[in-house]
């Protein structure tokens, strides 16, 4: 296998697996906010806001892993 393609297989590589990773963990985020949204419905707008600011954290990662399999598979 040509050095060409061993840059494919890790931009793409890098991608998926930081896509998995972070599809699982908001599916976790969302599911525990809505289960303490559903035991606390006092508390809901605050459990909103902070899961709103969770995804984007966890979104960054999978933009991170975007850029970085850019990098692999460009240079």
């Amino acid at each position: 296998m040509e050095p060409v393609g061993f840059a494919y297989l890790g931009g793409g590589l890098s991608i998926g697996l930081a896509a998995l990773g972070t599809g699982i963990g908001m599916g976790i985020l969302v599911g525990k906010t809505v289960e303490g949204m559903a035991r606390q419905p006092e508390v809901s707008g605050l459990l909103r806001t902070t899961m709103i600011l969770g995804i984007a954290f966890v979104e960054a990662l999978a933009l991170y892993a975007l850029v970085i399999s850019f990098l692999l598979i460009f240079k």
